[in-house]
Formats: structure tokens, C-alpha cells, sequence
């Protein structure tokens, strides 16, 4: 391979996704749904012409009910572009527990609440779930209480959402609140990865797709540490700053609904067997040469990137005293496997990730028992923890680390039992 393609081939790396690769296979088209709402702004339209909204629900009746008689709101969560309903049916109803169809089944009526933007800040976001909940009550038949809650990032807007309406004394109906392996006390992505991604911009900005993502309103809201340039330091953002602020500012949480959360990691202090300091990502081909991304380790001077280019400067990362997050009991990202694919897509390149996934959503953040501050607090044994030093009523950690979000018969279940 020549010197002038292998620099091509650098500088087409476009295709890195975070919480999945961005050309994954399309879903199949979900059936049409009995209502859909828009709210806020079109924003643009989709590669099949229709407008985007700011925010979108779309209604499926439950079994029996001809219209909104036992409202179920589930709110998308983070991630680049606009929901897709094809993608969030897909996602609650084909896979491992068809948690969609079971609400239906029992006489709940199921709002999938979708973004215009999936980065957008949570206060944004915040505004259109407030106007979902405010039009399931004015358009429900009865006075049976609404439950509300979401995936992910969606967990965190519903909360704001339901506990800004009470601080500005608007009666949500909301009896149950709940969150699916939501960050409460935030998320982690690799400072390793966050500096792959702004390394690729910064050798073509065409490679922007990972580092714009990192850089998002919603993204700097969640992640407990995070890094804005390869010569960065990994830092809490004024915007994470802000967003907790005003959080506090409404009470931190709703105080009328039962507050429920289920986490996809576990709950025994079990972390993923990610070791630390390890090699996470290796470039093994003539792109990116000798390119390695590292798990992260306890420390002063903590190398989480070895990051070499024809093109532009070679640059070493590292950390100081951060905890070691990588292998932390809690829902996972595929997130080095999914760059080592991207760079095995190019002509004669090559990639290995010796550690394909790692924790994104530490359990004790999903359940919001303990902070993030240390290894041991994010290894907590919650199992024998006391219920009471969680901030919510009642909550489930998964028997085994697994994605993110993904949907079990485990949580899906036990919610379930308790809507």
C-alpha cells in the first residue's frame, strides 16, 4: 500500500459510532401506529422526505382500548440523529423480551416518546416529555395515574420533566416514575476513545462524526469525565456542572411517583473482566500505525492512548487518579469494537479491540446508590447495600453485565409486575 493511499484511507475514517456502528443494518418498518404527536419545530426531513420534528410520539393502544385509557410513556435515549420508530419498535418488541407487546397485552397504552435531536441537551428534550405527559392526561379516558420514565439519557429527561412540573405546581398524574440503566450519577466513556475520536477530526475534520457526538449538549451533560481535545484534560463540564445545578434547583427528583430503576449491570460488585492498563484497541495496519488505546488504570501519568498518523502529530494521552472504570459492574458499550470495525472497513487496514466492550453505565449510577468518585464505590456490592441508600423506591440489577439498555426478561418483568 503507497504512502499517498494509506493517507486516504486516514482520512476517511467517518464511520465510528459510539453506542453503535453508524451503518448498522436498517430495522424492519414497525407497524403503523393508532396516534402520533409532534411537538416543537421541524428540524429537517428524513432520507424518506418526511419532516423531523423536535420531538415525536408515537401511540400504540393496549389489547381492548380504542383509545388512552392506561398510558405507558417511554422515553429514547442518547445517541446521534433523530429516533426512529422502525429502530425503537425494533429495539422493545424483537428482541430477547418483547417488552412492548407485554404492556400492550396487559391493557397499557404505550407512548414511544422519540427526539429530533438525540444529543440535544436534557433540558431541551425536558420541555417536549412535559408537553407528551400534560397531552396523555388531557387525552386519557378515566383517571387511572400515567407511569413514565426511559432508556438510557431518556430516564434522565423524564425525571427533570416530571420533577420541573412539580416544582412549578402542574399536577403530572404520574404514578410511577422509571428509569432503564439510566446514568443518575453520570456515564463514562473512555478518555482513550474520547481522544481516538478528536485525533481523527483533527487529521480531517470528515472524521468528525465520533468527536461531534462527544462534544453534544447531552454528552457533556451525562459523562463524569470528559475530554473537549487530544491535549485536554479529562474534567467534569460546566455544562454537567449547570445541569446539576439545576436539577437540585427542582428538587433532584419527583416526589409524588413511585420511583423505580433497573440496571444492566450487576448488582454483586461482579465488574466485566476488563482488566486495567490493558490494550483495549490496537491499529495493526498501515492507517493509523501503531496506533493503541488503552483500558483505564489507577494513577499519575496514566497512558489511555498511543495515537500515531502519517498525517498529523503523534500524540501520548494520559490520566491522573481517575478510577478504573472499564471493567465496573454495569451496562456496556461495544464502543473499541465498533472503532476497530470502522478501521477494518477501509482498504488494507486493520484493527483488533483485545477489549471490545466496556462498562458505560455503571450499576451504582443506574440505581443511584453510590458517586463515581472511586474504584471501590463503583464496585460496590450493592445486593448487600441498604435499599435506603439508593434515591429511588425500589430497584433491580441485572444477574449478569450486559448492553446497555438491552431489553431482558429479568427487568422487563419485574417492571412489569410493578407498573
Amino acid at each position: 500500500m503507497s504512502e499517498q493511499s494509506a493517507e486516504q484511507s486516514e482520512q476517511a475514517v467517518g464511520t465510528v459510532g459510539l453506542m453503535r456502528p453508524l451503518g448498522a443494518a436498517v430495522p424492519p418498518a414497525a407497524p403503523a401506529p393508532d396516534e402520533t404527536w409532534h411537538f416543537g419545530q421541524v428540524l429537517k426531513e428524513d432520507a424518506d422526505g418526511h419532516p423531523v420534528f423536535e420531538a415525536t410520539a408515537w401511540v400504540y393502544h393496549g389489547e381492548g382500548n380504542s383509545s388512552l385509557v392506561r398510558p405507558v410513556l417511554l422515553a429514547d435515549g442518547f445517541d446521534s440523529g433523530h429516533s426512529s420508530l422502525d429502530g425503537l419498535y425494533d429495539g422493545l418488541q424483537n428482541g430477547a423480551y418483547p417488552f412492548l407487546g407485554e404492556l400492550r397485552r396487559r391493557g397499557r397504552d404505550v407512548i414511544i416518546l422519540g427526539w429530533g435531536d438525540r444529543s440535544a441537551s436534557v433540558l431541551q428534550n425536558a420541555r417536549f416529555a412535559s408537553e407528551a405527559i400534560l397531552r396523555a392526561i388531557a387525552g386519557r379516558l378515566g383517571d387511572e395515574p400515567l407511569v413514565v420514565g426511559g432508556f438510557g439519557m431518556g430516564g434522565l429527561v423524564t425525571r427533570y420533566a416530571l420533577a420541573r412540573l412539580e416544582h412549578q405546581r402542574i399536577d403530572h398524574r404520574t404514578g410511577t416514575y422509571f428509569s432503564w440503566d439510566t446514568p443518575h450519577r453520570g456515564a463514562w466513556v473512555p478518555v482513550g476513545l474520547q481522544a481516538f475520536a478528536h485525533y481523527l477530526k483533527q487529521i480531517n475534520p470528515y472524521n468528525r462524526a465520533l468527536s461531534d457526538l462527544l462534544g453534544s449538549p447531552a454528552a457533556k451533560q451525562m459523562l463524569w469525565r470528559h475530554l473537549d481535545s487530544v491535549r485536554g484534560t479529562a474534567e467534569m463540564t460546566t455544562e454537567r456542572e449547570e445541569f446539576l445545578a439545576e436539577l437540585d434547583r427542582v428538587g433532584g427528583w419527583p416526589r409524588r411517583p413511585r420511583l423505580l430503576a433497573v440496571a444492566n449491570g450487576r448488582g454483586d460488585g461482579s465488574g466485566n473482566g476488563a482488566e486495567p492498563g490493558v490494550p483495549a484497541l490496537r491499529s495493526t495496519g498501515t492507517v493509523l500505525p501503531r496506533t493503541v488505546l488503552h483500558t483505564q488504570q489507577e494513577g499519575a501519568g496514566a497512558v489511555v492512548a498511543e495515537l500515531r498518523a502519517l498525517l498529523g502529530k503523534h500524540e501520548t494521552v494520559t490520566t491522573d487518579d481517575l478510577p478504573e472504570f472499564d471493567g465496573a459492574p454495569g451496562g456496556t458499550l461495544a464502543s473499541f469494537g465498533i472503532a476497530a470495525a470502522a478501521l477494518n472497513a477501509l482498504p488494507l487496514a486493520s484493527a483488533e479491540a483485545p477489549v471490545a466492550e466496556v462498562c458505560f453505565v455503571p450499576a451504582v449510577s443506574a440505581v443511584s446508590v453510590r458517586d463515581l468518585d472511586t474504584t471501590q464505590s463503583l464496585h460496590t456490592d450493592i445486593d448487600k447495600t441498604d435499599p435506603e441508600e439508593s434515591d429511588v423506591d425500589d430497584y433491580l440489577c441485572a444477574s449478569e453485565n450486559e448492553p446497555h439498555t438491552r431489553i431482558t426478561e429479568e427487568l422487563g418483568a419485574w417492571l412489569l409486575d410493578r407498573f
